[in-house]
């Protein structure tokens, strides 16, 4: 008999999609300007200049330190999958 908190090793559909959130982080961490340029592009209608929404260094920086807290939160569910 099984006991009911032992696991299968999870769904690999579920690792998958953490593995795209893990690239996300890394780009978020190394590049977050990318991200900016690709969501700047949603704006448009939304905002008169999305050019001139841009962060500043500070949120870029601040996009990065979010971005290492994302990838660990990320990097533990997928330790927790396996």
């Amino acid at each position: 008999m099984q006991a009911a908190t032992d696991s299968d090793g999870g769904s690999p559909v579920f690792a998958l999609v953490l593995c795209i959130f893990l690239v996300m982080g890394v780009i978020q961490v190394v590049r977050p300007q990318l991200l900016w340029k690709a969501n700047a592009r949603l704006q448009r209608g939304w905002v008169k200049n999305p050019d001139a929404t841009e962060p500043t260094s500070k949120g870029y920086a601040m996009n990065r330190v979010v971005g290492v807290l994302f990838l660990a939160l990320v990097i533990w569910m997928l330790i927790q999958q396996l």
